[in-house]
């Protein structure tokens, strides 16, 4: 049977449980299972199965390529929403859209290096601005606004065009499931309902696309 292995934030460590269930029977699905309990302790902070931003995905992807790759047929791969995490005072991103893009390039370079895996891009969901800019710290130490979500979707959007990656639009279908309170269970975050919903979408795109 075929694998897919996913590479992702905590978006991803909240669906993944339910995708591995349905896609029971087409792909052995591939989670970094044994580190998401770190990734769990704290959702808005990369660690474990929750790989951050644009750059440190790049470094994971880069150490594995060195260690002779990663032995999956399909990598389903997201970041986004740590690069847009915003300065409160200076307003400065985590990544400024021109670096998100050259990473995005770069990450693509070294999956294609890899030669196995084929690489799914999964687009940034979205997030709650209202409430998540209303959240003090020490709980969060940034911001993040609606817009960039947009505008960096936008940005991957491009290179993957560009260079002829598939893409499943997980923001577009979660933001036609509900708005405010009904869709999220914080700032950024969804219950457990939606979580599902997000991983029956995304097993049937990858059911029916990425199964030979």
């Amino acid at each position: 049977m075929q694998s897919v292995y996913i590479i992702g934030d905590s978006i991803s460590v909240h669906y993944a449980p339910f995708l591995k269930k349905y896609l029971k029977g087409f792909l052995e699905c591939l989670h970094r299972e044994e580190e998401a309990e770190a990734a769990l302790r704290n959702l808005d902070l990369p660690a474990g199965a929750n790989a951050g931003d644009s750059s440190r995905v790049l470094e994971f992807l880069q150490a594995h390529r060195q260690h002779g790759g990663i032995d999956t047929d399909f990598l389903l791969l997201n970041c986004g929403l740590h690069d847009i995490r915003t300065d409160p005072v200076t307003g400065r991103k985590k990544t400024p859209v021109q670096v998100y893009v050259a990473n995005l390039r770069a990450i693509i370079d070294t999956v294609v290096s890899m030669g196995r895996p084929r690489l799914i891009w999964m687009r940034t969901t979205p997030c709650d601005e209202a409430v998540h800019n209303k959240v003090r710290q020490p709980a969060l130490e940034f911001y993040r606004y609606a817009a960039d979500v947009l505008a960096w979707n936008e940005a991957a959007d491009a290179v993957m065009s560009e260079r002829g990656i598939p893409s499943i639009d997980l923001h577009t279908f979660t933001a036609n499931l509900a708005t405010g309170a009904e869709l999220y269970c914080d700032h950024v975050h969804f219950p457990e309902h939606i979580r599902e919903k997000q991983a029956a979408f995304i097993a049937g795109w990858l059911s029916r696309h990425a199964v030979a």
